[in-house]
């Protein structure tokens, strides 16, 4: 097993202190204590910076006095790691890892991410195989947004398409392969990055409050000429929105902006000129849904 001290561990949390400590569990049960472990907190309510302080002291804790989203957190300490500098300095760590405080890393996770990245010179960014808490299969890596995609998220028909490529998903069998495979970006819970990536292509966007800051980092990381990759050998266990539930009408609104975002940023005029009312179109359809259920 490879060394983690060329890896630093990002984790932004927002009022989600159990799910925190798991995570952070998690991590130094698999060997954590040997990479640079980073809590950004998002001026959480709930204690959560005392429960760091208190049982991990080891973590670098970065408190900020108000809720910046996730990419501006997670610049917060890659500002930290000093990648607003132009030059590594020394110390730098060659890889990061982000994670969600709803993630809990599984067996040699901490080393095969590095390792990977390590022998795949144009590999900048690697994802992993997510499981819910039960074990059960979660998708983790997607194709970049479409328009189908936006048909799926409201009406999901038809239904045999839904867990297919055309609705951005990888099949099955890759998952199940065990050996990495290209793919657009990985969900945003648990991907790891190259150090000389994040120099060349910059921090994260911070204009993404939440949602869709990994997609755009990702197709930032293509036109600069890297590979993104899953490499689905390596497991993390998700608990899927644990961090968001308690506010889930706001996130949606969030994920929303985001995605608009992203589509002004990256698509043509003619994608945005139809992706907009075929939101709003799937926005009614809910409505309607909803009064009549």
């Amino acid at each position: 097993m490879s060394s983690q001290s060329d890896l630093a561990i990002i984790i932004v949390s927002y009022n989600s202190r159990a799910l925190l400590r798991s995570c952070l569990l998690s991590v130094y049960d698999s060997g954590g204590a040997r990479a640079q472990v980073w809590v950004v907190d998002n001026a959480s309510s709930d204690g959560s910076p005392d429960m760091v302080r208190a049982e991990f002291p080891q973590v670098h804790l970065l408190c900020l006095d108000g809720n910046v989203g996730f990419a501006g957190a997670n610049n917060a300490a890659l500002r930290g790691l000093g990648f607003d500098r132009a030059d590594a300095a020394p110390g730098s760590p060659a890889y990061v890892l982000f994670l969600n405080p709803d993630t809990e890393v599984k067996g040699d996770a901490l080393s095969r991410l590095p390792e990977f990245l390590r022998a795949m010179p144009r590999a900048g960014v690697v994802g992993t195989a997510l499981v819910y808490p039960g074990g059960e299969f979660q998708h983790s890596a997607f194709r970049f947004p479409t328009l189908w995609q936006i048909w799926f998220d409201f009406f999901l028909w038809p239904g045999r398409f839904v867990e297919s490529p055309l609705n951005g998903r990888y099949t099955r069998a890759q998952y199940s392969g065990g050996q990495p495979f290209l793919i657009d970006h990985p969900l945003g819970a648990a991907f790891a990055l190259r150090a000389e990536v994040i120099r060349q292509i910059g921090l994260m966007d911070e204009g993404f409050f939440m949602y869709a800051e990994e997609i755009d980092w990702c197709m930032r990381v293509k036109q600069a000429g890297w590979e993104v990759y899953c490499l689905p050998s390596v497991t993390v266990v998700h608990h899927a929105g644990g961090s968001t539930r308690q506010y889930r009408r706001e996130m949606n609104q969030a994920l929303w902006r985001s995605r608009f975002r992203l589509f002004e940023k990256h698509y043509s005029p003619l994608f945005n000129l139809v992706a907009r009312p075929l939101v709003r179109l799937g926005i009614r359809y809910r409505a309607r849904r909803a009064d009549s259920a």
